[in-house]
């Protein structure tokens, strides 16, 4: 008999949370595991790319409020249809999902999963994330940072809380002649010098524009800052570099499903975010062998290694990271050292595969324990 799996999270778009569900849908033994996924929207390659899996998305629409009890029905539904041995919700709408139509279905194991450091999160969202985890058998945080979350704001029992450090798939190696492409696609010249980052634009939480005011300090019209991804603040983002008189320097390429390419014609790689429950991104660049410079914030203090990976600086300090980037730039060897010393790290720490192995690990356990 295969072991059913229904995972709750909130959109299927482009973030890390559908990605992991994909990389887990691609590990798990087909023999062994039946997957089905409950979503509020899902669009876009990672949600081709679930069903050409064959894996059933579910979609369910938005929550108005966390206990609105048509979207609930609609849960026990499926869980009456597919009788999961496990439930696994994600995100703050995926854990209520979980936790309420796990308990009222009776599902066998309930796993809730803490995908943010969420510093803002509301008194009452803290308290009903609290009574969630009362009814679930464990809940993961993906970095150090957020387990340190759950245990002291929210004030979970440790024995509860599980630290699984989120993963990313080792990229193929890059070749020159793509490489050479690209840039010229982008009008990228020879010499200049490429400041990458990649995520949703949320400028609140992710800051490029301190990466824009950077590019503006050090003033030099071979300064390049290339952004992966798409959000609301982008065109706020191209008014900036406008303003700046940057504006050619600032490459906005958009979301790409693959953007392992763009990774390999960077020189560094910067996340000055505001906060940050992980950093996929951080990650991803460190396999390329890129020097991340990154902010001191959430999972990017355990991930990135101070002088070792690349620099930790305070949030919001554009000054601080302009002399970071131009440390980099006049030290080449430096590049290197960091970068390949980043990517030992990451290799060893944050694969995919490493985190859907030790999430299978804890539902075999968890199947264990109720016999």
């Amino acid at each position: 008999m295969k072991i059913r799996i229904l995972h709750c999270i909130e959109t299927i778009s482009s973030g890390g949370v559908e990605r992991r569900r994909m990389f887990l849908s691609e590990y798990l033994d087909k023999d062994k595991y039946e997957l089905k996924i409950i979503c509020t929207w899902a669009g876009g390659p990672i949600a081709d790319k679930l069903r050409e899996l064959g894996v059933e998305l579910i979609v369910v629409g938005s929550f108005k409020h966390p206990f609105e009890w048509q979207k609930h029905r609609d849960v026990l539904n499926v869980i009456k249809r597919f009788r999961p041995h496990i439930i696994h919700g994600a995100i703050f709408e995926g854990m209520t999902m979980a936790a309420i139509g796990g308990s009222i279905g009776h599902v066998p194991i309930i796993i809730l999963e803490e995908t943010s450091e969420p510093t803002t999160r509301s008194k009452k969202a803290i308290y009903l994330q609290r009574i969630f985890v009362m009814l679930s058998d464990k809940i993961i945080g993906i970095s150090p940072a957020v387990c340190d979350f759950l245990i002291k704001k929210v004030k979970i029992s440790e024995k509860k809380v599980l630290l699984i450090n989120n993963g990313v798939p080792i990229p193929p190696r890059g070749n020159e002649k793509d490489s050479k492409s690209l840039k010229e696609k982008y009008g990228i010249s020879e010499g200049d010098f490429i400041i990458g980052s990649v995520g949703r634009v949320f400028n609140d939480v992710k800051r490029f524009s301190d990466i824009l005011e950077s590019v503006k300090i050090i003033n030099s019209p071979k300064i390049k800052f290339l952004l992966l991804g798409k959000g609301p603040d982008l065109e706020m983002l191209e008014d900036i570099a406008k303003k700046m008189g940057i504006e050619k320097q600032f490459i906005s390429v958009g979301y790409h499903h693959d953007p392992n390419p763009f990774f390999n014609i960077m020189d560094v790689f910067c996340l000055p975010s505001a906060h940050e429950g992980f950093g996929l991104a951080a990650v991803e660049a460190m396999l390329h062998e890129l020097p991340v410079i990154a902010t001191k914030v959430g999972g990017l203090k355990n991930i990135v290694l101070d002088e070792v990976t690349g620099f930790l600086i305070p949030p919001q300090r554009p000054k601080l990271l302009a002399e970071k980037i131009l440390d980099l730039l006049h030290d080449p060897l430096k590049r290197k050292k960091l970068g390949q010393s980043g990517y030992l790290r990451a290799k060893e720490n944050y694969t995919s595969e490493r985190y859907c192995k030790e999430l299978e690990d804890l539902y075999l356990s968890e199947l264990g324990k109720k016999g």
